[in-house]
């Protein structure tokens, strides 16, 4: 069998604002949230495996390889769902922080489904993918997708929408894990006094306004995030200080983003905040 080398980009994702409606009756919470795709990415690279079994490499000492990773968890999906009896060995090149809120676990899996429907030659459409994608995980779909997207249901529900100006967006991690779990468990849906405004955001995207897109940030995690993480809330209130134009926490967090219009300002802030956190990267919106 000849060598054949499938490479995918896997983008990090950030929330342009993400609001809960209520818990459903299967335990996820109804979620509507706008998310958008950020030059941040690991990188898949896939090849046959003449063993026909499943295997995964990675420079990262932080992530599991074997059936904990999502990426593994989406060859064996697929492997078994249209009874493969090739194997496929994957290399990840991680770059996107690990627990961060930036939906990394998800987009590597969402590279592996793509990818291994090339190199599998299964056929499948990006529909088939991404509903694939929603057995893997909540965020899995989107990421199949990428663009920006508004997502409702659980997150598995997507409309494309326009994507935001192209500017800046700082990312910042403060060193500490924080649990999706925990924070949805503490989160009280019937008491969430603000609700960011889902149409606002897409009205200021569909003008291409960044002002626009900057006022309508909004993440309803947010407030029990910063109550039980004061690093989070630390670090959000100094990326304001140095001047972001908008400011949000992605996701359940740790990570905290700041869009910034000007290459020259994004730079000060990155500066500024790498003395209080290591992993702080510059880079664009996509699109």
């Amino acid at each position: 069998m000849e060598s054949l080398y499938i490479y995918e980009k896997a983008p990090a994702k950030i929330n342009l604002m993400l609001d809960v409606l209520h818990k459903r009756n299967d335990g996820f919470h109804e979620v509507e949230m706008i998310m958008t795709m950020v030059d941040l990415a690991d990188r898949l690279t896939l090849s046959n495996s003449g063993t026909g079994r499943i295997s995964l490499s990675s420079q990262s000492g932080y992530i599991p390889l074997d059936d904990k990773n999502l990426a593994v968890k989406a060859a064996r999906l697929l492997k078994q769902r249209f009874g493969v009896n090739r194997g496929v060995h994957m290399h990840l090149e991680k770059r996107i922080p690990v627990a961060a809120g930036l939906a990394g676990g998800s987009s590597d899996a969402a590279a592996a489904l793509r990818g291994l429907n090339r190199l599998w030659e299964l056929g499948l459409s990006m529909t088939e993918l991404e509903e694939l994608g929603a057995e893997l995980g909540s965020d899995v779909p989107f990421c199949v997708r990428g663009g920006t997207a508004l997502a409702t249901g659980r997150g598995e529900k997507l409309e494309t929408i326009p994507n935001p100006p192209r500017c800046w967006v700082v990312l910042a991690k403060p060193p500490i894990n924080v649990s999706t779990a925990d924070v949805y468990g503490g989160l009280k849906a019937a008491e969430i006094a603000v609700h960011p405004s889902a149409s606002g955001m897409r009205e200021a995207l569909e003008q291409g306004s960044f002002n626009r897109v900057c006022a309508g940030l909004g993440n309803v995690l947010e407030d029990v995030t910063l109550n039980l993480y004061p690093d989070v809330r630390r670090l959000k209130e100094i990326m304001e200080q140095l001047g972001s134009d908008g400011v949000l926490m992605s996701g359940s967090g740790p990570t905290v983003f700041g869009l910034v219009a000007k290459e020259e300002k994004a730079k000060r802030i990155c500066n500024g905040l790498r003395g209080f956190c290591e992993e702080v990267y510059a880079v664009r919106t996509l699109g």
